[in-house]
């Protein structure tokens, strides 16, 4: 656990640089569905970003949250933190730290927490597109739900992100991450398109897959949601 402290001491490091005021900005995507007759029910969907640049520090912070009641029983609970600090060397090579907390109802995991640092390359960074990858190192906690069973181990994480604007208005997106651990190897994509309504809203389509390997006899190893939502930017 001691290079587990020493990669929390990093992150926090870079998480807490660069004092200069700059401004924030981001966005917040709701999406959300009430029915009510024969079956009642009610689904949130929500996520925050926001992020700021300061010479060459680039702050980001975010979360989500999903939730959908039918007839009073629950089948998705599921709600997320994440934050990333970047420092960039060049225009295309920077360091990055990060730290991910998901605490989702409806796996084996009550909660999974992952610390890690590493190295990313811009391939492309136009004002059209955006391409850029990840690869580093660092540690997750998890909790089993049944048991209550806490376990540490390190980690392997890759991640790749993709942008283009196909038009002055729609906005094409591939975000992909992988935790690759000895316990359990995560793994997440999301697909989406965005169409801008004015400056300030926006309409998405977001695909979302998330996988974890090892599992308990009975639950499902993948995840499929597919969500349709109000982006505000600012």
């Amino acid at each position: 656990m001691r290079s587990s402290g020493t990669i929390g001491i990093v992150v926090a490091g870079l998480l807490a640089s660069g004092t200069a005021s700059a401004d924030w900005g981001g966005k917040a995507t709701f999406g959300g569905v009430l029915a009510r007759g024969n079956t009642d029910t009610e689904t949130v969907n929500a996520v925050v970003d926001f992020q700021k640049t300061v010479d060459r520090w680039t702050h980001k912070f975010g979360g989500s949250l999903l939730r959908t009641v039918t007839n009073d029983v629950t089948s998705a609970d599921r709600w997320e933190l994440r934050a990333e600090t970047n420092y960039d060397l060049d225009a295309k090579n920077y360091l990055f730290g990060t730290f991910r907390y998901e605490d989702d109802s409806f796996t084996d995991f009550s909660y999974q927490a992952t610390l890690a640092g590493g190295y990313g390359y811009r391939i492309i960074n136009t004002e059209t597109t955006r391409f850029d990858v990840q690869i580093g190192a660092g540690y997750r906690r998890t909790e089993l739900r049944l048991t209550g069973e806490t376990s540490d181990d390190p980690i392997a994480r890759g991640a790749i992100n993709f942008e283009r604007n196909v038009t002055a208005t729609t906005l094409l997106y591939d975000r992909f991450l992988v935790e690759a651990g000895s316990d359990n190897t995560f793994l997440q994509n999301a697909l989406g398109v965005t169409v801008k309504i004015n400056e300030t809203f926006a309409l998405n389509l977001d695909y979302a897959v998330r996988h974890n390997t090892d599992v308990l006899p009975g639950t499902d190893k993948t995840d499929q949601v597919v969500t349709a939502n109000l982006v505000y930017s600012y």
